[in-house]
C-alpha cells in the first residue's frame, strides 16, 4: 500500500492519511535524509550553496510537508490512533533534530561556507540563513562534549514528551467536563444561538435539555451572558482548574489530566538545557535568536508599560465594580463576576453588545470583505477551489493569484468541534522553495473556532471573533505573499520570534476603521449596513477597559519571563509564588486561590512561546506603529499597502527585523501609537 504521506509533489488527500502512514514516513524520509546528508560531507572541496545547502534543504522540505498534514491533523481531527502514531513520529524527529544540530562536521561545512571569499556573492536571504543556522547549531549543542550532547539529546527528547502530554492533557481536560441544565429558566440572559448550539450538544450526546462545554464559544456564551450566577461560578471553576488537582472530574481523570507535575519538570529540563549551553537560564536562550538583546530590556519594557497602563486599570476596575454594586446588586465582584458585569457597564455606556453585534457580522460577508480589502492592498485576488480534497466537510480551499499566477493556496476551517484543539491558529502546509520542477507554492492551515450555523441563520461573529480572523489570516498573509525562495527565511520562517505577531496584530486594526467595516459587515439577514449608532457606539467602545485587558496580557507575559528566569535560583520557591508576585505588582484583577490558570497555559508549556510570551506585546508595539503610517496616509491607500508588501510581508525572515520594520516606516518604532490604540496616552504623557 502506497503511503500518502511519501507523496512530495502536492499535499496528500486527507481522506487517504491514516495513523499507520505516520512512523513509515517519518522513518522513511529520515533515512534518505541521513544517506544525502553522508553524500554531501563526503564531497571534496570546500563546500557552496549548491553543494551544501541546496541539497540538504530539499530533503529537510519532504520532510516538513509530511509532518506538516501529520501536526495538522493531530490539532483538528484527533483520535486515540492518531495520537500515538505523531507521539512516535515526534520522538523520531526530535532525535534526528538533534543529531543534525548536533553534527560538528556539517558545522564545519557551514562555517567554511560562511568564511569563504565566495560567501560575500551570496543573497542576503543566503547570507542570512547560514548566519542563522551558525546560530542555532549553536543553540542545539553542537560544541558540546559527547557526554553532554548526549544528555542533550535526552533533555530534548523528554522535553518533546512532556510538551505534548501537557496539550493533551488540555484537550482532554476541556472536553472531559460539560455542564448540563435542564432548567430553562436557568439559561436567563444566554443569547438565543447560544442556547441552540447548546441544545444541538445535548441532542450529541444523547441527554435532556441543554449542554454547555468548555470549548470557548460555549464557556464565553456563559460567563459572559448568564445571568445565574451560580452556574457563571460553576463554568468558572471548572475552566480555570482545567488539567489541575482542583477540576471537578472524576478521581481517575483528574489524575490522569493534572499538569502541575509536568510543569516542573519542563522547567526543569530547560533550565538544564540552558546551563549545558553555557546560559544562566532558559529565558537567556530564548531570547538568544530574537530581536529582545538582555532579559532586562525584555522586563523593562513589560514593566514599564505595567507602569503605564496600571493606573488607568484601576480606575477602569472601579468603575467595573461601582456599577456591580450599584447596578447589579453584586457587593463583591468574582471572578465569575467580572466579564458578565463588563458586558452589561459596556452594553449600558456604548449601547452595544458583541450578542447585539452578531447579526451584522455574517461570516459569508465578513469574509468576503477581508478578502476585499486584502485584494485591494496586496494587489492579489482569492478565489475559492472546490476541487481540494479536505479533511472534514466544514473545510474550504482557496487560492491566491497575481496577474492570473496562482501565488499561494489556504485550508480554511473555522468552526469548533469535537476533536479538535481549541484557540485560533495558522501553520504552513508548505513553504514557497525552487524546485527542480519549478516554484513550489506556499499553503497554509488557518484555523478558528467559532460557533457554526445554527438553525437556519448562518455562522454569526462576534466582533472580538472578527479580530482574531483579521489576525491569523496576517499570519497566513506573511506565510504566502513571500517573495523568498529560500526555505529557511520564506515566509514566516526565519521571523525572530518577537515580530512574527506584526502582521497579524496588523490586520486587526483594519476592523475598527470606518472605510473598512462596510466591506465586513450587513445584517444576515437582509443584508442592511451596521446602523450608524451601533457603529460609532462599537467605535468608542474599542478601548473600553484597555488598559485591564493590557495589565492581564502583561501579567501573563512577566509570568512566563520571570518563571524561566529564576527557576532554580534563589529567588524561586515555586510556580503559584512567582505568579502570585507578578499579580501583585503589576494586575488589579487577582484570580482566586483554586484558579490554576498556569495548568493550561499552553502557550508557554506545550507551544513555542517558552520566556516569548512577551513578544505579543513586543510585536504590538511594531504592529501599532506600523498601521500609523496607513492612518497618516490613509487606510485604504494602495501605495502604503504595497509597501507594506514589498517591505514586510515578501521579505520573511531575510533580512533583521528591525531592518525590515525601519525600510517601512523610514525609523525606530515608536510605543506611543500603542498607548494612543489603547487609550492610554494620558497615564503614558
Amino acid at each position: 500500500m502506497s503511503n500518502p504521506l511519501l507523496n512530495h509533489q502536492n499535499l496528500p488527500a486527507f481522506s487517504t492519511v491514516k495513523p499507520e502512514h505516520v512512523v513509515n514516513a517519518v522513518e522513511t524520509i529520515i533515512k534518505e535524509n541521513e544517506q544525502t546528508l553522508a553524500e554531501v560531507l563526503a564531497q571534496e572541496g570546500t563546500p557552496t550553496w549548491e553543494t551544501l545547502v541546496a541539497p540538504l534543504d530539499e530533503k529537510s522540505d519532504k520532510l516538513d510537508k509530511a509532518w506538516a498534514v501529520v501536526s495538522h491533523l493531530n490539532s483538528v481531527a484527533n483520535s486515540d490512533e492518531l495520537r500515538e502514531a505523531y507521539e512516535a513520529g515526534e520522538q523520531l524527529l526530535t532525535q534526528y533534530y538533534a543529531k543534525i544540530g548536533q553534527n560538528k562536521a556539517l558545522y564545519q561545512a557551514y562555517e567554511a561556507l560562511a568564511q569563504e571569499p565566495y560567501f560575500s556573492s551570496l543573497s542576503q536571504a543566503q547570507k542570512q540563513t547560514v548566519e542563522n543556522a551558525l546560530r542555532n547549531f549553536r543553540l542545539a549543542g553542537v560544541a558540546l562534549e559527547a557526554e553532554q550532547q548526549a544528555r542533550f539529546t535526552e533533555i530534548q527528547s523528554e522535553l518533546s514528551s512532556l510538551t505534548t502530554q501537557f496539550a493533551n492533557n488540555v484537550m482532554d481536560a476541556t472536553q472531559g467536563w460539560y455542564k448540563q441544565v435542564t432548567d430553562e429558566a436557568h439559561l436567563a440572559g444566554i443569547p438565543a444561538m447560544a442556547k441552540e448550539a447548546a441544545a444541538n450538544a445535548a441532542k450529541k450526546k444523547d441527554v435532556q435539555g441543554w449542554v454547555f462545554t468548555l470549548d470557548i464559544p460555549s464557556y464565553l456564551a456563559v460567563i459572559t451572558h448568564a445571568d445565574n450566577r451560580a452556574l457563571r461560578e460553576e463554568m468558572y471553576r471548572a475552566f480555570a482548574t482545567r488539567a489541575s488537582s482542583e477540576s471537578p472530574v472524576a478521581d481517575e481523570q483528574k489524575a490522569k489530566w493534572d499538569n502541575t507535575p509536568l510543569i516542573e519538570k519542563i522547567l526543569a529540563l530547560r533550565l538544564e538545557k540552558a546551563q549545558l549551553l553555557g546560559f544562566n537560564n532558559y529565558a537567556e536562550v530564548s531570547i538568544a535568536p530574537k530581536m529582545a538583546e538582555s532579559t532586562e530590556q525584555v522586563i523593562g519594557f513589560l514593566e514599564d508599560l505595567a507602569a503605564k497602563a496600571k493606573p488607568q486599570a484601576a480606575k477602569e476596575k472601579a468603575t467595573l465594580e461601582q456599577f456591580a454594586k450599584t447596578e447589579l446588586g453584586l457587593d463583591e465582584l468574582n471572578a465569575w463576576d467580572v466579564a458578565y458585569a463588563s458586558e452589561k457597564l459596556k452594553e449600558k455606556t456604548f449601547n452595544v453588545s458583541q450578542e447585539a453585534l452578531r447579526e451584522y457580522f455574517p461570516l459569508q460577508k465578513v469574509q468576503a470583505g477581508m478578502f476585499t480589502l486584502v485584494e485591494k492592498l496586496f494587489d492579489v485576488r482569492i478565489q475559492e477551489n472546490t476541487e481540494s480534497d479536505t479533511y472534514h466537510p466544514d473545510v474550504s480551499y482557496f487560492d491566491i493569484y497575481r496577474n492570473d499566477t496562482l501565488i499561494a493556496s489556504f485550508y480554511w476551517d473555522l468552526f469548533a468541534r469535537e476533536k479538535k484543539r481549541g484557540g485560533a491558529w495558522m501553520a504552513d502546509g508548505r513553504i514557497r522553495r525552487k524546485t527542480a520542477e519549478g516554484l513550489q507554492k506556499p499553503v497554509a492551515f488557518l484555523t478558528c473556532n467559532f460557533n457554526g450555523p445554527v438553525g437556519d441563520k448562518p455562522a454569526l461573529l462576534t466582533h472580538d471573533e472578527v479580530t482574531t480572523l483579521f489576525h491569523e489570516f496576517g499570519h497566513g498573509l506573511h506565510h504566502m505573499l513571500t517573495q523568498i525562495d529560500i526555505p529557511a527565511v520564506s515566509g514566516i520562517n526565519g521571523v525572530a520570534w518577537d515580530a512574527v505577531e506584526l502582521p497579524s496584530q496588523f490586520m486587526e486594526n483594519f476592523c475598527w476603521e470606518k472605510e473598512v467595516l462596510p466591506l465586513i459587515s450587513g445584517h444576515y439577514a437582509t443584508n442592511e449596513p451596521l446602523p450608524e449608532d451601533m457603529l460609532n457606539n462599537m467605535i468608542a467602545g474599542r478601548n473600553f477597559q484597555s488598559a485591564m485587558q493590557m495589565v492581564r496580557q502583561l501579567e501573563f507575559s512577566l509570568f512566563d519571563f520571570v518563571l524561566h528566569k529564576d527557576f532554580g535560583t534563589e529567588q524561586f520557591s515555586d510556580v503559584q509564588s512567582v505568579l502570585d508576585t507578578i499579580r501583585d505588582k503589576v494586575s488589579v484583577i487577582v484570580p482566586p486561590s483554586f484558579n490554576k490558570f498556569q495548568n493550561s497555559f499552553t502557550h508557554i508549556f506545550a507551544g513555542g512561546y517558552a520566556a516569548g510570551y512577551y513578544s505579543y506585546k513586543w510585536a504590538e508595539v511594531l504592529s501599532a506603529d506600523a498601521f500609523a503610517a496607513f492612518e497618516e496616509e490613509g487606510v485604504l491607500n494602495e501605495a502604503t499597502g504595497k509597501r507594506f508588501l514589498h517591505s514586510i510581508l515578501e521579505q520573511g525572515g531575510s533580512q533583521q527585523a528591525m531592518v525590515l520594520f525601519e525600510n517601512f516606516r523610514g525609523r525606530k518604532p515608536s510605543v506611543d501609537p500603542l498607548l494612543r490604540h489603547s487609550g492610554i496616552v494620558e497615564v503614558a504623557a
